[in-house]
Parts: structure tokens; C-alpha cells; sequence
């Protein structure tokens, strides 16, 4: 494709030339704080997207899953979530202690609303409400601690557009690659089957859940 025939956007005004201005009521719904309604879809909710970036504006997201209630709310303004094992790269957490803004979606299966929270972020090692965060009586090592400073509903159209809790509109698994197939090619890997790949990271996934 030619570059030259690629229109982009680079100022807000013009932004707003395509898109005009939302109604009132779509700027008045954020509420900055976790009322009744949003403690019941995080209570509900076992998979949450957690969105950071460095401070040279290298963003980040991340999948969190837990059993639904693993989500902490401390009160109307805070909430936790625990960090489980993964990969060690902490690429969320290393954003954090550089950049504390951070953003949740909390996706509570078949419903095609989702909670949106944004606000400041901070890395803790032990507190009280650790024991809140234990999982098959394994206390997590850190958790994130959220101050909400935006918190609003997102309407349905995306989930509706991607038909994602429609099963029949699934691709069938045998489709797409393992993931031990996606890393031997992407890194090269010699001397190992992405069969053999397949079943070391299938055993991790079940052993080093918490």
C-alpha cells in the first residue's frame, strides 16, 4: 500500500469533523467511584484486562483471571486485585512503579456490558486484605491496588458486533496453532517438538496456577 494514500487524524478538531460530540449524559455517566452496581459485576467478573504503559508511553495489557469474588473492593474508591504466578517478565507491574495510571475491564461472561476503571495504581507486598486475595490457600506474593478515579459502563455494541458468547461462531481449535507450535517458530527453536513444548506448558499451566 502506497503510505501516501493513507488519511490520518493528528489534532482533536478534526477528530471531532468525523465523530461529533457525545450527548451530556455519555460524559456525566463515569461516577468515580465503586457504587452497589459495579461491586456486583466485579463480584461476578473471573477475568479482568489490566491496560499500563512506561512512562515513554510503551503500553501494555494484560489478561488477570480468577475465580469470580477474587477482586477485592476496600471501599467506594479502592480495590485490589492479586498478581499470580506467570511468565516473570512483569511487564505490568514494572510499568506501575513508573507510571501509576492504569485501566481495568471487568468482562463478566455472557454479559456483553463491560465495567470500565481507570486511576492510579500502586504495588503492594502485604496487607491486611492479602487473606481476601488467597486462592486455594495460596496468598499472592503482591497485589495491585487500584484508587478509581474514572468508573463507567461500556455499552454492548463490541461483544455484540464480535458475537463472542456465541459458541456456534467459534473457530474450530484444530484451526489454529498450539501455542508450542506459535513459540518454536517465532523464537526458533531447535532440538524440541512443538508437541513436547506443548506438554511442558500445559503441565506449568496446571501446577503454578497460584
Amino acid at each position: 500500500m502506497d503510505p501516501s494514500e493513507i488519511r490520518t487524524v493528528s489534532s482533536e478538531a478534526e477528530l471531532r469533523k468525523i465523530v461529533k460530540e457525545p450527548p451530556q449524559a455519555i460524559w456525566d455517566k463515569d461516577i468515580a467511584r465503586i457504587d452497589e452496581h459495579a461491586r456486583t459485576i466485579i463480584a461476578h467478573s473471573p477475568f479482568v484486562l489490566l491496560a499500563t504503559a512506561n512512562t515513554d508511553g510503551t503500553c501494555d495489557v494484560s489478561p488477570r483471571g480468577d475465580p469470580a469474588g477474587s477482586v477485592v473492593v476496600l471501599d467506594d474508591h479502592r480495590l485490589a486485585l492479586a498478581d499470580r504466578p506467570g511468565n516473570q517478565r512483569l511487564d505490568s507491574l514494572r510499568n506501575i512503579l513508573r507510571n501509576p495510571r492504569a485501566g481495568l475491564l471487568f468482562i463478566v461472561p455472557g454479559m456483553n456490558e463491560t465495567l470500565r476503571v481507570n486511576g492510579r495504581a500502586t504495588l503492594v507486598s502485604d496487607a491486611p486484605f492479602f487473606d481476601d486475595l488467597s486462592v486455594r490457600g495460596k496468598r499472592p506474593r503482591l497485589a495491585i491496588l487500584v484508587e478509581v478515579e474514572e468508573l463507567f459502563m461500556h455499552c454492548a455494541k463490541a461483544f455484540l458486533r464480535s458475537s463472542l458468547w456465541k459458541p456456534e461462531t467459534w473457530p474450530d481449535r484444530e484451526s489454529l496453532p498450539t501455542l508450542g507450535r506459535i513459540a518454536k517458530d517465532q523464537m526458533g527453536i531447535r532440538g524440541v517438538s512443538a508437541r513436547m513444548i506443548d506438554a511442558g506448558l500445559a503441565l506449568d499451566a496446571k501446577m503454578n496456577q497460584y
